[in-house]
């Protein structure tokens, strides 16, 4: 009888050790949901993306670097630093992007969320061909005005040739998504 007991006991035990089991798996996968859906870039009013355009920055040799000049041709806007692995690391494959596509009319332009001294050290290390923009809080402004809500890096907002906005990607690129965006441009 008491073997029978411990049978039961055991039993009501490892019920209760699944459910708990269960129900924290459960609330992991919705935890999961909950933080994908907040660094999933949120949809851009055409206003919005019709700001982006008013946008002047300097780059880090000291220039003007107006948006509006960038207008009529398909455009990768990319948000940066130079403290961001990521971001740092997608830059040579951006520039490489660029390198082969800019005589079809692809551009690109990045924003470095950064101080400027940071950014013109990396360039020396690192030159880029494409243009470089000193965004700093400004940037983060545009970002979150372009659908990156959670402020995270790196973040990009593909445009079509009409200014309308084709994409937007928060996190590194990968050479899938700059083949898509080349695509889709015809």
């Amino acid at each position: 009888m008491k073997d029978n007991l411990d049978m039961k006991n055991q039993s009501s035990g490892a019920s209760r050790r699944n459910l708990i089991l269960g129900v924290g798996a459960a609330a992991a996968v919705a935890g999961v949901g909950v933080a994908l859906r907040r660094f999933e870039p949120l949809p851009v009013t055409a206003t919005a993306a019709h700001l982006v355009w008013a946008q002047q920055f300097e780059t880090p040799s000291g220039e003007g670097l107006g948006l509006a000049s960038f207008q009529g041709k398909p455009l990768l806007l990319n948000f940066w630093a130079t403290w961001c692995p990521p971001c740092v690391d997608e830059l040579p494959m951006i520039d490489a992007f660029w390198r082969e596509n800019s005589a079809n009319g692809h551009q690109v332009v990045a924003l470095a969320i950064d101080q400027p001294s940071a950014v013109r050290r990396f360039l020396a290390r690192q030159p880029l061909g494409f243009p470089i923009g000193m965004a700093g809080l400004e940037g983060t402004e545009l970002a979150k005005l372009l659908g990156n809500a959670s402020g995270g890096l790196p973040f990009t907002v593909f445009f079509k040739a009409d200014g309308s906005i084709w994409r937007q990607k928060m996190g590194q690129l990968t050479p899938d998504d700059l083949a898509q965006w080349r695509g889709a441009q015809g």
